[in-house]
């Protein structure tokens, strides 16, 4: 029981916890972003490439 109070209070595995988080929303947004881009840089280029053909 000891040993649960200690993890339950210690604040370090927070802080990795915290940024854990914050790394995983970041990642998620990149991600998003990239495939948005990607798939309009897609469009575009296909559009671009039927008129010149």
């Amino acid at each position: 029981m000891d040993l649960l109070k200690r993890v339950w209070t210690d604040e370090s595995g927070q802080d990795i916890a915290e940024y854990a988080v914050m790394l995983a929303v970041i990642l998620v947004i990149v991600v998003g972003t990239i495939r948005l881009i990607g798939s309009n840089a897609n469009t575009v280029f296909s559009q671009t490439a039927s008129s010149i053909g």
